[in-house]
């Protein structure tokens, strides 16, 4: 990922994003329980971490279409009931390993919590974040797998979506608000400003440079000149001063 940067946001994707992100979405998935099971009982929130862990496994070897909850249970070493008492379905264990994805591999609230920078400094410590978020395998993996799928590429888009990019973009919005909230940047629409932020590193080349030259397209040289490009566009296009300080 990328080094720490300064003070704010997000939960990656992959991935507007995988995005679209999925700005979020490598298959590093979280559990997502239900407060409770059929029969009532508090979930085993281990056994979801371990559910979520062999259904993200088996997504990205075998697809979607030819996971099935069977061969989650087998990989898990658990019984099939023991998954429904987490999900209901192959859909919503598929939308929880987004999320949990999401949120393990694009968090910069904790990256910038804490620590001060310069505007140009927050938004490169994101940027990066989300740029190398976008480039792991993992992560390429997941928008592939979705984009492959016909049969259901519109419902699995939708879910990617809305457990990945969209919420990248949330985070992001909330960033931008901070930052406009101390008059560090003119950002009157926070929410079309953190579109147009993932879309700069969504839409960066190296993405596609990934996918015959691995090595050129991580290597640091690289995405340290491109993010700083971009978000250097950024600034200028919101009013920013690229030095200014978060705080006094």
């Amino acid at each position: 990922m990328v080094g720490c940067g300064a003070p704010c946001v997000f939960v990656i994707l992959i991935g507007i994003l995988i995005i679209e992100l999925g700005y979020c979405q490598g298959l590093y998935f979280v559990t997502h329980k239900n407060s409770q099971t059929r029969r009532g009982r508090p979930v085993n929130e281990a056994l979801g971490q371990t559910i979520v862990d062999a259904a993200s496994e088996l997504f990205l070897e075998l697809g979607f279409q030819a996971t099935t909850l069977d061969k989650v249970a087998q990989r898990a070493k658990i019984s099939k009931l023991s998954i429904y008492r987490h999900f209901e379905n192959k859909e919503a264990l598929f939308s929880a390993a987004i999320v949990a994805g999401c949120s393990q591999s694009f968090a910069p609230q904790v990256l910038l919590e804490g620590v001060e920078g310069s505007v140009e400094e927050q938004l490169m410590a994101v940027g990066s974040l989300l740029l190398r978020t976008l480039l792991r395998s993992d992560v390429r993996g997941v928008e592939a797998m979705v984009t492959a799928d016909k049969k259901n590429q519109a419902s699995l888009s939708k879910l990617h979506y809305e457990a990945g990019p969209a919420h990248v973009i949330t985070q992001v919005e909330a960033f931008l608000r901070q930052l406009h909230a101390k008059a560090l940047l003119n950002v009157p629409d926070p929410h079309q400003s953190a579109r147009l932020f993932a879309a700069l590193f969504k839409g960066s080349d190296l993405l596609m440079i990934a996918r015959f030259d691995e090595a050129r397209a991580e290597d640091d040289d690289e995405i340290e000149a491109y993010c700083r490009s971009a978000v250097a566009m950024f600034i200028a296009a919101h009013g920013g001063t690229p030095g200014a300080l978060s705080r006094p």
